[in-house]
């Protein structure tokens, strides 16, 4: 996501699941799984960024978040429900208004049929002068088809106006896809995605293709990054929900990796911002997560992030879902803990992010002072 083109500065206005992913036959590489990414070797960090008055968790059992600040001075925010049955829209002049703001249902599942089940990872884009969300759902009788899709609204406030059906996105393939997100670099629109490729023993890498139009691909699709190394491969061999970030002549491109336990984590891609960026040989993957699980704060399986900024429109922040515990009892599908969180995002001398350590939980008496409202 770019600064110029998704978050631009705005003056004051008034007041007006996790997931399980198809094995898709690749065996779950069992050896790794007692394996935790925060301690893969290698990983080093500056100094985290010094902690803001925040409120974590932000919103609650909203997982895969996205935070989009419009010119409107809003902050608009939208999340996977544990039920995975609908897309949820909250909007707040600020970010933690978002805790307490009101939340609508946008657009619920079919009761059959495509877009039926496993509705994921919503993402809210202004296009053109239009509304647009792009979602995974699978049809209410083959759940585990899940497939990327896009709605349309051309009225200026999202809450309002029509959700169009635009139909599916469609890949080179059809499997299982989904955790599409969108960004522009250098006038060209492009999709980034996670989707499982035949022949390859893995349940899904990310690819990036050009766009003809919010709906469709334009020509071919490229593979930017497979999982390969331990920390991609615990439980499930695992590159999702990808998010770019435009800074210092770069582009920064996030993922999350392994299982939705509290193996989960944060990888990242990078290319020279003159780069052609659908020559996957431009992309340099980090050899370590950028992003783990912590003990000392209590937060687990940190991932699916994006970004946005503070509301002085230059502090850059991360904004992620998290676990309160490591342990989980069951299915992770069924565990609907994965809260939405926010932190100040850091940079490093060298101009790369340093995304720190998951922060911990604000206070109660903390969190119970602020009264925010959308």
């Amino acid at each position: 996501m770019s600064r110029d083109h998704e978050l631009p500065q705005v003056p004051p206005a008034p007041q007006a699941p996790s997931r399980r992913l198809l094995l898709m036959g690749a065996a779950a590489a069992g050896a790794l799984t007692a394996a935790s990414a925060s301690a893969v070797p290698g990983i080093a960090h500056a100094a985290p960024p010094k902690a803001t008055s925040y409120v974590n968790p932000l919103v609650r059992q909203r997982a895969d978040p996205h935070i989009h600040r419009h010119t409107d001075g809003y902050y608009y925010f939208t999340a996977t429900a544990p039920e995975y049955d609908r897309i949820v829209l909250r909007r707040s002049r600020t970010l933690n208004g978002l805790s307490t703001a009101a939340e609508s249902v946008l657009w619920r599942a079919h009761p059959s049929g495509d877009m039926g089940a496993h509705v994921w990872a919503p993402e809210l884009h202004r296009i053109g002068g239009k509304w647009y969300i792009y979602f995974a759902a699978a049809p209410a009788e083959d759940v585990w088809q899940i497939r990327i899709w896009v709605l349309e609204n051309s009225h200026p406030n999202p809450f309002k106006g029509t959700w169009v059906e635009k139909g599916q996105v469609k890949t080179a393939w059809e499997t299982f896809s989904l955790d599409a997100t969108t960004f522009t670099h250098r006038g060209s629109r492009y999709l980034c995605w996670a989707q499982h490729e035949p022949g390859l023993d893995n349940n899904t890498g990310l690819f990036l293709s050009e766009m003809a139009n919010p709906w469709t691909l334009a020509g071919p699709q490229v593979r930017l990054s497979t999982p390969e190394l331990d920390w991609e491969c615990i439980g499930f061999k695992v590159n999702e929900g990808p998010y770019a970030l435009k800074r210092n002549g770069r582009i920064f491109l996030t993922y999350s990796a392994s299982a939705t336990d509290h193996h989960y984590c944060v990888g990242m891609l990078t290319a020279d911002a003159d780069a052609d960026l659908l020559d996957p040989a431009n992309w340099s993957k980090s050899r370590a997560p950028v992003f783990t699980s912590n003990d000392s704060t209590q937060q687990y399986g940190p991932g699916h992030n994006c970004f946005t900024v503070a509301e002085d429109g230059r502090t850059d922040v991360l904004v992620y879902h998290a676990r309160q515990y490591r342990d989980i009892v069951g299915d992770t599908l069924n565990d609907p803990n994965r809260h939405t969180r926010i932190q100040k995002l850091g940079w490093n001398p060298d101009g790369t992010p340093n995304f720190g350590i998951p922060v911990a939980d604000t206070a109660a008496a903390t969190a119970a002072t602020v009264k925010e409202s959308a």
